[in-house]
């Protein structure tokens, strides 16, 4: 057997360029490259590593591991999952910033490789430079923090070990049912140790996304149910697009005459244009998704783990008069809310269901109901996102001028706070790639990241992110870094001065205003300061300005359009508003008991609405 002699790190780096993945019939590189900030723990290993690669797999230096692995799990949803990026850090809070980031990934079921350097696995120069010990336990170290939010976790004590390990992770990285982060923990001693590895284990590898047809008799029952129905919905999710069924879908629903309703993940699945569409489902959704999930008797959700913003915390579509099929490639999704299960690819369970339903259709009444309910949908956001001609305008008003200047070559990135449930409620898609919203975590932060990966992933699209400040103060540093490397973002900052979508939480469930609006914090006397976004922007190399007003903002916005690099507008915004028409209800528990009136008449409408609850 012809072998070769590496370093730990020269094999792990040597193979992640050697993996490959057809992609519509072209092979094409795996992985991107590696998003790197290097400390001790992997600075003189992987670092040397990667330098004498950087032609097959590119090294981005970014400025916050957290951030940095946003950007490469966005790059990954943008890619429909087909590719990938990994990142790695030194041993100490390089690593744990990442664990945020593994969480988000494990989530919303998106690949990652995260690379974090470890602790010494002979012990000998113990305790070194970031280490935290464990009294009882000394083979622990942060990076077992990674273990509940990875999909797939090892700790590479010997150089040998990636010969086993390395495919496991790739296989968990493609997997459709089982997909999320995989943790490579990487002792920085290891990482230098040499060892002969096979030659063939480098060798180029194609990769393919396995596709899982269905059952035979979960599809006969799934038809049977379909064939029975009255008024069908489907419920698009995030799975229409990883499985590249968005296609499949709008012209399943077309010729089967189903409205079409979509999760968060699944928004875009259908453009707004498309005649089945009505709109998003749940707690954001709009009236018209709501109102035919209530009536449907037969729901058909594609793709979507079902959670609680779906199903109106369970209490949206859940009587015992209606039938759930739940085509999910995932088993454990395809079990959820005593659904019968058809679990398989989207895109081939789609295809499979059209060719036995023959030629059955959904009535023509039902039809009609749910094109009534969408264009009365339609006059609802036209009014709600029209300028105002406010100085303080609302979330949905700055929705509808972004919305306004977008074209079809745009993609809105956002995450966390009241502007996802806005724009789920709101934006209008042009179709599949041009909405992307970190939602399954809510992960304050993502925002500026996620629009670098999506711009990485598709540099042809204009990528918009939408960002309040809440956000913007967390998780700026890699505007610096989209400057650095040329990939263009148009930021709108949306100042509301606090935390405005907890702020109307905490008052919906009865409490005061407490800790959320810088008005309602504990400050100095003269109060917070006003933080100047624009100015703060410019001084990370981007271009910016300060707007009042919808109609200065969309004249920024084409100026925006027309830059080169990343550009910045911030403008107030009014905290209190939110879209009330639309939505369902949302369990967030409330006290039993307080001194406030206000929290003790919530806590009644509590109770109420549990009763509609699914038990």
């Amino acid at each position: 057997m012809s072998t070769i002699r590496l370093t730990m790190a020269q094999a792990l780096v040597k193979y992640l360029a050697a993996q490959r993945i057809e992609i519509d019939g072209q092979e094409v590189a795996l992985f991107e490259g590696v998003f790197a900030i290097f400390g001790h723990g992997n600075v003189a290993g992987l670092g040397e590593a990667l330098y004498h690669v950087q032609d097959a797999l590119p090294t981005f230096r970014a400025h916050n591991e957290q951030s940095m692995a946003h950007a490469a799990i966005a790059f990954s949803k943008a890619n429909g999952r087909q590719r990938l990026m990994a990142a790695t850090s030194s041993i100490g809070p390089g690593a744990t910033n990442m664990v945020t980031a593994a969480a988000l990934a494990h989530a919303n079921r998106l690949p990652i490789l995260l690379l974090p350097g470890d602790t010494f696995a002979t012990r000998e120069p113990d305790p070194v430079l970031q280490q935290v010990e464990h009294f009882g336990d000394p083979t622990i170290s942060v990076n077992d923090c990674f273990r509940p939010v990875s999909r797939y976790f090892d700790r590479i004590s010997r150089p040998e070990q990636l010969l086993t390990s390395l495919p496991q992770a790739m296989a968990t990285l493609l997997d459709p049912e089982h997909c999320g982060p995989a943790t490579l923990a990487l002792p920085q001693d290891v990482q230098t140790f040499a060892y002969d590895y096979p030659v063939a284990f480098f060798a180029p590898k194609v990769h393919r996304i396995r596709r899982t047809p269905p059952d035979f008799y979960e599809l006969r029952q799934a038809v049977a149910a379909l064939k029975q129905a009255k008024r069908p919905l489907i419920i698009a999710g995030g799975g229409a697009h990883y499985a590249a069924a968005c296609d499949a879908l709008a012209e399943f629903a077309k010729k089967r005459g189903i409205p079409v309703a979509e999760t968060q993940a699944g928004k875009g699945a259908l453009a707004d244009s498309h005649p089945c569409a009505v709109g998003a489902i749940g707690v954001t959704g709009s009236a018209a998704a709501n109102q035919l999930a209530e009536q449907a008797d037969v729901i058909l959700a594609v793709g979507t783990r079902l959670q609680d913003f779906t199903t109106g915390s369970r209490a949206l579509f859940e009587s015992s008069d209606k039938t759930l099929i739940a085509l999910n490639v995932g088993r454990f999704d395809s079990l959820k809310h005593q659904a019968l299960p058809l679990s398989c690819d989207a895109l081939i369970g789609l295809g499979q269901l059209d060719a036995a339903l023959g030629e059955w259709r959904g009535n023509d009444e039902w039809r009609e109901q749910s094109g009534t309910l969408k264009r009365e949908w339609v006059e609802i956001v036209r009014r709600v996102t029209a300028d105002q001609g406010l100085a303080l305008p609302t979330d949905a008003q700055v929705i509808g001028a972004v919305n306004r200047q977008a074209g079809n070559d745009t993609t809105v990135v956002c995450a966390a706070g009241g502007l996802p449930g806005e724009l789920h409620k709101l934006w209008q898609c042009s179709g599949p790639g041009s909405y992307h919203v970190e939602y399954g975590f809510s992960c304050m932060g993502y925002e500026i990241a996620g629009g670098l990966g999506v711009k990485m992933a598709k540099p042809e699209r204009e990528v918009v992110v939408m960002v309040g400040d809440g956000s913007y103060l967390m998780h700026n540093s890699e505007l610096a870094t989209s400057v650095m490397l040329g990939h263009k973002l148009i930021v709108v900052v949306l100042d509301n001065r606090g935390y405005g979508c907890i702020n109307r939480l905490q008052q919906a469930t009865g409490g005061a205003g407490f800790n959320n609006l810088l008005q309602d914090c504990r400050t100095v006397e003269a109060g917070a300061p006003k933080t100047d976004f624009a100015a703060h922007a410019k001084a990370l190399g981007c271009e910016s300005e300060s707007v009042t007003g919808i109609a200065e903002l969309e004249q920024a916005l084409v100026r925006a359009r027309s830059a080169t690099s990343t550009y910045v507008i911030a403008l107030d915004t009014d905290p209190l508003p939110s879209t009330q028409e639309g939505g369902a209800w949302w369990e967030v528990a409330v006290p039993e008991v307080s001194e406030r009136e206000a929290v003790n008449k919530a806590y009644q409408g509590y109770r109420e609405a549990k009763q509609r609850q699914a038990r």
